[in-house]
């Protein structure tokens, strides 16, 4: 019993260090809309969190009469969030290790379990947000801000035309784009007046609108290589959301892929249908069609490769985190604890069970996410 109780005062504060580093490394994690995980029903894998969207209501000219109008029906519709990730870092340690612990000695190997798990948690939102939003400025293999605030100018401007809400604004950025941002007068001068304009720590902060970020994640997504892709026909209507391509042209057009096509307003993101365009097929992507396609020449061009630095609103992404055991003891020697994070309300368990004359230490997690509103993001490429 001795040895149980050594683990379990020891939990808190490894759970404590785990969390801390999780907190680090997650900037998607402190924006994404979190408000629905209060609707979790159920801390296993695949459960559901339901979101609301309304419906949109068009408006009539009021003609006054004896008799009222029929009020026309609405269906709110729902997008579900499936708790669909359940990942855990773990490792052995022999008793040495435990005593180490027992003398208050934290094992480094723990923050490296955290780390890896931080990662994974970093790298899947950034996932399922490359296949919702479709916003794009700046230009693909060449990093913005190295002269001017144009590439960010331009993205707040496409976002204002797709809707957006002004508030809360975030830009999130790979190490290139922020060193190169934090090198503007434009930013600088703010600082010389102090208060919160003033960079702090090398931290832009607040600024345009927006609340600035670097995270060491911002993946870079390697574009199709499509050249002289077309549709083949003419007259798809406004709202279609599929089209299919001639058979004509080089190249591969793939999912994730951020497209133009000729005669239509702002960009496209692929959602299905990796095609080589020079056997035709069928590509299917978000938003629908804001035009009808005059042409059955209509021409699609693929955006280069690019690091997907990004501005974004919060309610882009849903992320739900399901909480998991409360803090007991499971016969057979194995011991839990669950902490919620006071600043990112991540849950994050650590496991301690006695195996093999070693013990055996993992952190997990149980999350979700989805993208609810395309519109809400915009590429800033580099």
């Amino acid at each position: 019993m001795a040895g149980a109780l050594v683990t379990t005062s020891l939990l808190a504060t490894a759970v404590a260090m785990g969390l801390a580093t999780l907190r680090e490394r997650l900037a998607l994690v402190l924006i994404a809309n979190r408000n629905y995980e209060s609707e979790i029903t159920a801390a296993k894998k695949m459960a559901t969190v339901n979101v609301a969207v309304p419906a949109s209501v068009a408006t009539r000219a009021v003609t006054p009469d004896v008799v009222p109008p029929a009020v026309t029906a609405v269906t709110p519709t729902s997008i579900a969030v499936t708790l669909d990730q359940w990942r855990e870092a773990p490792f052995a340690m022999d008793d040495r290790g435990l005593a180490q612990v027992d003398r208050n000695i934290v094992p480094m190997q723990l923050a490296e379990a955290a780390k890896g798990l931080a990662n994974y948690i970093e790298d899947n939102l950034w996932a399922g947000l490359s296949a919702g939003i479709y916003g794009f400025a700046g230009t693909g293999g060449v990093t913005p801000f190295a002269t001017d605030l144009s590439a960010y100018l331009d993205a707040r401007r496409i976002g204002n035309k797709q809707l957006m809400d002004l508030d809360p604004r975030f830009v999130v950025l790979g190490e290139d784009a922020e060193a190169n941002a934090l090198g503007l007068r434009a930013f600088q001068d703010a600082s010389f007046g102090g208060g919160d304009g003033v960079i702090m720590n090398g931290q832009i902060g607040r600024k345009l609108g927006a609340t600035w970020l670097m995270s060491q994640r911002v993946p870079t997504h390697t574009s199709g290589t499509a050249a002289a892709a077309t549709v083949n026909n003419a007259g798809y209507a406004i709202g279609i959301k599929t089209v299919t391509l001639t058979a004509a042209g080089t190249g591969t057009i793939l999912v994730n892929d951020i497209i133009a096509i000729a005669g239509q307003t702002g960009t496209f993101v692929i959602t299905s249908g990796d095609a080589d365009v020079s056997n035709g097929g069928t590509i299917s992507f978000e938003p629908g069609l804001n035009t009808v396609i005059p042409a059955s020449t209509a021409a699609i061009t693929v955006k280069a490769s690019f690091v997907q630095n990004v501005l974004l609103h919060r309610d882009a992404l849903t992320f739900a985190m399901a909480p998991l055991l409360e803090t007991q003891m499971i016969p057979g020697s194995t011991l839990q604890a669950i902490a919620i994070d006071d600043v990112s309300g991540l849950a994050l368990r650590l496991e301690v069970s006695r195996q093999y004359r070693q013990y055996q230490w993992a952190l997990d997690a149980l999350w979700g996410s989805k993208v609810i509103r395309g519109n809400a993001g915009v590429y800033i490429a580099g």
